[in-house]
């Protein structure tokens, strides 16, 4: 197995490459032959470059259209059977929170954390923080959302809430088997937004991406992260490759590129080289 001080360039490659395709960290190391270990601190030592770059590069964009939401994990364990003991170092429920521009597809903002409204409120601020404009805004109808978009873009944003409504669940359905979506419900919460753009589906469609290029969203088995920091860092990871390096199916461009941050899609070598020497 080799050690990361080993790795040549087209190796890290190989590594980083498996891991934004939804491979695990042993997945990825019987495929590449690098040690596990090697495998992690990759993905952490580009996961720390990847928020850098986002927290300073991703400012000061035009967005018409804001969608968010969020998307459920744990580390560790689901909070029901995690003992106090483990709650103190992050095990339990984690939710990461998303916000999209609907033209371009650009990731935004996100957040990794709770589901409370202080996680909201900072959540809501970072994006605000990103955005120049006057912008309209989508969330589902979590609580937590009101007073946040109001204490972070003020009377300047047009708000509005699409709250699904799901049908009782039959007794032939699974545990596991989602309720029955019957219908959804608008409610305008601030401004005049566009009923016609009143959505949530392309942040809900991003999540999707995220639960099936990030292994640890994975429901069902057992490569769910075992540590928040790390959790964190795959999400960083995913969402910038997803924002600078792989392009866009209906944009036929990278979101970046559509956003005008960058002039072409970064090749792997060029995501890799965020990683300190």
């Amino acid at each position: 197995m080799l050690s990361i001080n080993r790795l040549n360039s087209d190796e890290r490659i190989r590594v980083v490459s498996a891991l934004v395709e939804g491979n695990s960290i042993r997945a990825t190391s019987r495929m590449t032959g690098v040690a596990r270990n090697t495998v992690t601190k990759v993905l952490v030592d580009l996961g720390v470059a990847c928020m850098q770059y986002h927290d300073k590069h991703i400012r000061n964009v035009r967005v018409r259209r804001l969608q968010c939401d969020e998307i459920w994990a744990y580390v560790g364990a689901k909070a029901r059977n995690v003992s106090p003991a483990k709650k103190e170092i992050g095990w339990g429920d984690v939710w990461t929170w998303v916000g999209i521009d609907s033209d371009t597809k650009l990731v935004v903002s996100y957040l990794v954390g709770g589901r409370g409204a202080d996680w909201a409120m900072d959540f809501m601020k970072d994006c605000s923080e990103r955005i120049v404009g006057r912008v309209q805004i989508t969330t589902d109808g979590h609580k937590a959302y009101l007073y946040a978009v109001e204490e972070a873009f003020g009377m300047d944003v047009d708000y509005a809430q699409l709250q699904e409504i799901y049908g009782a669940s039959l007794e032939t359905e699974t545990r596991y088997s989602p309720a029955t979506c019957i219908g959804c419900e608008m409610k305008v919460v601030s401004g005049n937004p566009d009923p016609k753009h009143v959505s949530t589906s392309f942040v809900e469609r991003q999540n999707l991406t995220m639960r099936m290029h990030v292994r640890r969203f994975t429901r069902l088995t057992n490569a769910f992260s075992k540590k928040i920091d790390n959790h964190a860092y795959a999400v960083a990871v995913h969402l910038l490759y997803c924002n600078f390096v792989r392009i866009h199916q209906t944009l036929r461009v990278t979101p970046a590129m559509e956003a005008g941050l960058c002039d072409h899609a970064w090749t792997m070598a060029e995501f890799l080289a965020l990683l300190p020497n």
